[in-house]
């Protein structure tokens, strides 16, 4: 049976989710990493010097629990405390770390696994894109193990506007950020009334699907299947996509699997990316 979009409309959606649930509780306790954790992102979101006393009220914890903490952290760099009344701040080490490597580096070394995971399993090649100067960028590709399949090389740069992670990446933006850089598209405002409308339309529905699929309007013969990676609260936003020919999509259970597979692999690097 050829698969078409009208069959695509017709998945089970809530069947797909359910699958995807998983056990959010914790595997192992780890008490002293908790107390440090806890310190650290207390520090960090009130941005004032704080005493042993007020940090502990601050998460629920008494001065003596997290004294050798405080200890541990200050002599690891991660804390300082000035000399009047010992008060601790963060130190720009967690700054230092974070800026070793750019966003989109960590991004690509934490999706490698699940992509090579995600092209098994489906048996295509996947790519991970982000937004560069208006534009989609493949910042990272794995290709499939089957004879032949497509391949969509890093580096290359498309339109947004035509493309399916293109609209995906717009999805995650605000109505503003997203008409500004339409705007400023080589080809959406040259188009009539109709043709913008419709990519509005289309960029809602993926806002509320949470992923999109359509034809290739670059490439004829293929289906472009796409999901957000990150969330629009973040500076790190990605989208993971799959192109495949459209004759391959041979069955509606074809598709689902895509998407449950998909879905399985964003949920894994959004697990690594923090998101």
């Amino acid at each position: 049976m050829k698969y078409t979009r009208t069959k695509i409309d017709l998945l089970n959606l809530q069947s797909i989710k359910s699958n995807m649930t998983e056990n959010t509780q914790p595997k192992y306790n780890t008490p002293a990493l908790d107390k440090g954790l806890d310190i650290i992102e207390f520090l960090s979101k009130e941005g004032i010097p704080l005493s042993q006393v007020e940090i502990a009220q601050g998460i629920n914890r008494t001065p003596s629990e997290i004294y050798r903490m405080l200890v541990c952290l200050e002599e690891r760099g991660y804390l300082t405390r000035g000399s009047n009344a010992g008060k601790y701040r963060l130190s720009l080490k967690m700054y230092s770390l974070s800026h070793r490597h750019t966003p989109f580096d960590e991004l690509k070394r934490v999706a490698r696994y699940p992509m090579q995971s995600l092209s098994e399993t489906t048996r295509q090649s996947c790519h991970l894109s982000i937004m560069n100067n208006d534009q989609l960028l493949i910042i990272s590709q794995m290709r499939s193990p089957s004879a032949v399949s497509l391949s969509i090389e890093e580096g290359t740069h498309f339109p947004l506007s035509k493309t399916t992670s293109g609209s995906v990446l717009l999805s995650m933006l605000s109505e503003k950020e997203r008409m500004e850089i339409l705007s400023r598209d080589a080809h959406y405002p040259k188009w009539s009334k109709k043709e913008q409308q419709n990519l509005l339309d289309f960029i809602d529905k993926v806002k509320k699907d949470g992923y999109s699929y359509s034809d290739s309007k670059l490439t004829s013969g293929v289906t472009d299947i796409a999901i957000s990676i990150g969330d629009n609260e973040s500076e790190l936003i990605a989208v993971l996509a799959i192109s495949i020919f459209t004759s391959s999509l041979e069955t509606e259970q074809n598709m689902k699997d895509i998407l449950i597979a998909l879905q399985k692999t964003q949920q894994e690097i959004n697990k690594y990316i923090g998101s």
